[in-house]
């Protein structure tokens, strides 16, 4: 695969998979116990250039496209989930605000880009995920402000975000139809961080539900047109997804260089367990699946980097690399053995972290319902 990347490409990998190999890796565990978030890590990625690596020059990025953005996530997750779902936050954020924010909007960016500044967004409620048409939070027009009433759950950053981008409903009563995206600074009055969320891994995040109560922002935090957010989302979801996917994939590739470093060393039976006929199977399983995950992936990411619609292929490249990377991580802890279930061996934490890469950015469920439905298009 990598006789395809060009020379910035490979550059690019090789830097970022120095930096977490020496700086990253060491710190994992220790994250995923403490529970705290890496802050000095996650400045350390900003230095390198990498949250403005797929934005615009003109708007302070290296402009270098979406396959060079899903490089680098696959070499920060395979050394940790938990850094490679920080860094979709600020890479994302820098991406909708110079796509449909105002210039006042784009004031934030060079914060986001060299780690100063922290964004959060927040679409989820306690009891609407994908049901995003039903969401409760409203922002009312008051004059020249909006009053904000609602709460918003799991949200990334949410503890130590200095800015929210909040979906709410403009219009009550018409669905999907009636959302906008609003920009909320942190400290406004009504703003509340709520309970923190107990997760079962991607440990570090300071994810947690976030109030707001008659929070009063100017019409101007608007971000782009009113009521027409949902749409906006749909667009950065294509993006976001193979975000998702790339950084499955890294962790992914981690359970695979474990799993086959473990068989290599083990001795049962007074042999390497790699010589057992079982063991080498899932190991070429995960070989061949892993292969095929990266050339969804980037094949999405190039379309996407030439302005085509990917809605079909950002949904095939996130059910395929999620659903594969989820079941090899479980093998490659079957490889480990009883060991495997040892928190002395990453691939628990792996394994751990893997599970909400199913849930997010849209269920795998949904991902199947999006490519029906765009082969129902494509079949008329």
């Amino acid at each position: 695969m990598e006789r395809f990347y060009t020379d910035e490409q490979r550059q690019l990998r090789d830097t970022v998979r120095r930096y977490t190999e020496q700086a990253v890796m060491p710190a994992a565990a220790g994250i995923d116990r403490d529970d705290r978030f890496p802050r000095e890590l996650y400045e350390g990625l900003a230095g390198l250039g990498l949250f403005g690596i797929g934005l615009p020059e003109a708007a302070g990025g290296s402009d270098l496209g979406t396959v060079s953005t899903c490089i680098a996530m696959e070499e920060i997750a395979r050394a940790s989930g938990t850094l490679g779902n920080a860094y979709a936050l600020p890479v994302e954020a820098a991406l909708f605000l110079d796509a449909h924010g105002s210039d006042r909007h784009k004031t934030f960016i060079p914060g986001i880009l060299d780690g100063s500044v922290l964004p959060a967004s927040a679409a989820t409620e306690p009891d609407h995920g994908s049901d995003v048409a039903a969401m409760r939070t409203t922002a009312v027009r008051d004059g020249d402000d909006y009053v904000i009433n609602g709460t918003k759950a799991w949200v990334t950053f949410g503890r130590i975000a200095d800015f929210i981008m909040v979906f709410a409903k403009t219009d009550r009563d018409a669905g999907h139809r009636g959302i906008s995206c609003i920009l909320v600074e942190a400290d406004r009055p009504g703003v509340v961080r709520g309970k923190s969320e107990e997760l079962l891994g991607m440990h570090g995040l300071e994810d947690c539900q976030v109030i707001f109560d008659q929070v009063r922002v100017p019409v101007a935090n608007r971000i782009g047109p009113e009521n027409q957010a949902f749409k906006m989302a749909m667009g950065n979801f294509n993006f976001s997804r193979l975000m998702m996917s790339s950084m499955a994939l890294g962790m992914a590739q981690a359970a695979m260089e474990d799993a086959l470093s473990y068989a290599r060393t083990r001795r049962q039976f007074g042999e390497e367990i790699i010589r057992f006929q079982a063991v080498q199977f899932m190991l070429a399983d995960m070989s061949t699946d892993i292969a095929a995950a990266r050339l969804l992936i980037h094949h999405a990411a190039r379309l996407h980097d030439a302005g085509h619609p990917i809605a079909k292929e950002a949904a095939h490249a996130k059910l395929f690399t999620t659903d594969m990377a989820m079941k090899h991580a479980s093998n490659a802890l079957q490889i480990h053995g009883g060991n495997g279930y040892s928190r002395e061996y990453r691939i628990e934490r792996i394994f751990r972290d893997l599970r909400l890469a199913q849930i997010y950015e849209g269920t795998n469920q949904i991902q199947r319902l999006i490519i029906a439905r765009q082969l129902e298009k494509e079949s008329t």
